[in-house]
């Protein structure tokens, strides 16, 4: 089966959503599989194209799962959202003009969100080919923007909507990451449509590659953590994530030299937050991390935090959450209540869940979980075991290689009919 992926991100980039697509396409392709992938040059790091990338708009390659090209991402600041909306406008024309032109016709078309604007390039793309259409959902959009407060005008946010339900409408199928973002869409369906066509396929956890190592590692000698308590955030650091948590904590634990506190990674939230850091010597702001160190990373941290603003854990599940339980780490989430990310870290017994922007709250369960590494430790043994028995890549891939098969052999069905 040929199957032709618009998505914005992948390998060497090191965006989370990349990381997915990668391993999914990867999984995929074993099982006989090609793809043509129409994804962006590596820029995620710096939010400008890597260094050897540049110079062209188009870049053409082969890998193990097959075709790829590389379309400019015209990346822009963050914060600027007209400016970046007019980069996903550049880049998911220049990815579905690419994918347009294609001397091979796929099978299916699949395309990655966010960005929202990949699905209707995918669904034009499919329905030109006469192929079915998957549209894959890993943050739900608008709903995101709009808990941030970064959409406010009713008319775009009116329109950015009534895009998401004609994509919703015209896909052949819709997938989503756990039942909370599968309720989301489902109720955005049209009234008698058919909610079988959105399927929950979780993200993996790849643990074989993040595995349970020693917390005495060289991340922790390279920033000088020596034996502290480290309290850990590892991922984007930008408007979704309630990061002041991190600096109000340590504020309270400044007189308490055993317990650090450590922010890895970059984004458009880091320099406000180092701003109101200052003066915190408990505190350190680390630049994000080659994917390869991934493991090391993890291993280096006694406690991983995972906080969300109110209301996007109902539209956003972090796949960061998996391999920290994968690494063998507890977890302290702030996160709304019942949703996928506190039912994950409850289940697994890995951890607490407490509400999102509670600055007490999170204080108080941090302090409770850091008085004894040995409840610390037995705690990332319980998550470590949890995961064991989720998803593998291998099993992700299998699972939507069986949905492109369903789909492309009922399209054919419905021809020959």
């Amino acid at each position: 089966m040929k199957i032709l992926a618009l998505c914005p991100h992948y390998a060497p980039d090191v965006a989370p959503t990349g990381e997915v697509m990668t391993a999914v396409a990867e999984a995929v392709a074993d099982l006989g599989h090609t793809f043509h992938l129409v994804t962006a040059l590596p820029w995620y790091r710096d939010h400008r194209v890597e260094p050897g990338w540049g110079g062209r708009l188009v870049r053409a390659d082969v890998d193990r799962v097959g075709r790829i090209s590389r379309v400019h991402p015209f990346p822009t600041d963050k914060g600027n959202l007209v400016a970046r909306a007019l980069a996903f406008g550049g880049f998911t024309a220049l990815a579905g003009l690419v994918a347009l032109f294609d001397r091979v016709r796929p099978d299916v078309v699949f395309a990655m969100s966010p960005p929202l604007t990949l699905g209707p390039a995918g669904w034009a793309v499919a329905r030109a080919r006469r192929v079915p259409f998957v549209f894959n959902v890993q943050d739900i959009f608008p709903d995101v923007a709009v808990e941030l407060g970064m959409l406010t005008n009713p008319k775009v946010i009116g329109a950015a909507r009534a895009l998401e339900r004609f994509v919703y409408r015209h896909a052949d199928a819709v997938t989503v990451l756990s039942d909370d973002l599968a309720d989301n869409v489902g109720s955005k369906l049209d009234p008698g449509a058919d909610r079988t066509k959105v399927r929950v396929i979780p993200n993996f956890v790849d643990t074989e590659r993040v595995r349970v190592a020693s917390r005495h590692n060289a991340y922790r000698d390279e920033f000088g953590l020596g034996d502290a308590t480290v309290v850990m955030y590892a991922g984007n650091v930008g408007f979704s994530q309630s990061l002041d948590l991190v600096v109000d904590a340590a504020r309270v634990f400044a007189d308490r030299p055993d317990v650090v506190f450590v922010i890895n990674g970059g984004g458009s939230a880091r320099a406000g937050l180092e701003r109101r850091a200052a003066g915190l010597r408990n505190l350190r702001f680390v630049d994000m991390q080659p994917r390869e160190r991934l493991s090391e990373v993890l291993a280096a941290a006694d406690l991983h935090v995972v906080p969300l603003k109110s209301g996007l854990a109902r539209s956003s599940v972090p796949s960061k959450l998996y391999s920290i339980l994968a690494s063998g780490r507890p977890v302290l989430a702030s996160v709304d209540a019942g949703t996928e990310v506190a039912r994950t870290v409850e289940r697994a017994g890995a951890g607490l869940a407490v509400g999102p922007e509670d600055s007490d709250a999170f204080v108080a369960a941090l302090t409770d979980l850091v008085t004894s590494r040995a409840r610390l430790d037995a705690l990332g043994r319980s998550g470590r075991r949890f995961v064991e028995g989720w998803a593998s890549p291998a099993a992700v891939g299998a699972a939507y290689a069986d949905l492109f098969a369903e789909l492309a052999s009922r399209r054919r069905g419905r021809r020959a009919g």
